[in-house]
């Protein structure tokens, strides 16, 4: 599960700065539930794993919630369109 949602963090990155292009912001909408359901993989992944090995799906976490702030964020800058 970690391995998973690390890959999905860095998926839903790239697509974030694609998304940051001016007029492509549109791409946000897609590109916040794609993050949260990273989101939720890496909980499930974090609750479901031993402590040692809590690594991979910790850092997805953190990428994916990264994501879903600065979609936000760029969302209400461009007015939900731009």
């Amino acid at each position: 599960m970690g391995l998973i949602s690390l890959l999905w963090g860095i998926v839903a990155m790239i697509w974030m700065v694609v998304a940051l292009i001016p007029l492509l912001g549109w791409g946000n909408w897609l590109l916040i539930p794609f993050a949260a359901v990273g989101a939720i993989i890496a909980a499930i992944g974090i609750l479901f794993t031993s402590p040692g090995n809590r690594g991979r799906a910790k850092t997805g976490l953190v990428l994916n919630g990264i994501v879903i702030i600065v979609g936000i964020v760029r969302l209400g800058i461009g007015g939900g369109v731009i």
